[in-house]
């Protein structure tokens, strides 16, 4: 049988307590921050060159890829593409109410 501990007292079990404190509180993370994008809500003439130059050779056309691209606002380039396929250089895959998807015009109105 091994030796007895000699237990502490009550008053030192307090003072032990009490020297150690809370120690340092957590500090919590400020969260993942993404850089605010300014994006144009007109487009200058050079966008629309490109708009008209480079969309319409994209496979798969939809909103955040023209803003990604052109780095324009969201409506702005909603607006764009619906005048594009009005025009007929691009053609609606899928229209929803959330999302619009447009691929290219290949052998103008084929299948139809």
């Amino acid at each position: 049988m091994p030796p007895k501990v000699q237990q502490k007292s009550k008053e030192q079990k307090m003072a032990a307590a009490m020297a150690g404190g809370k120690g340092k509180k957590k500090k919590w993370s400020k969260g993942k921050s993404r850089d605010k994008v300014e994006n144009k809500v007109l487009m200058s003439k050079e966008q629309n060159d490109r708009l008209h130059a480079e969309i319409p050779k994209m496979k798969l056309i939809t909103v955040s890829a023209v803003v990604d691209k052109l780095k324009v606002n969201g409506g702005l380039a909603r607006r764009a593409l619906r005048i594009m396929a009005e025009e007929g250089k691009i053609r609606p895959v899928l229209i929803s109410r959330a999302q619009a998807i447009y691929t290219r015009n290949v052998g103008e109105d084929d299948e139809e």
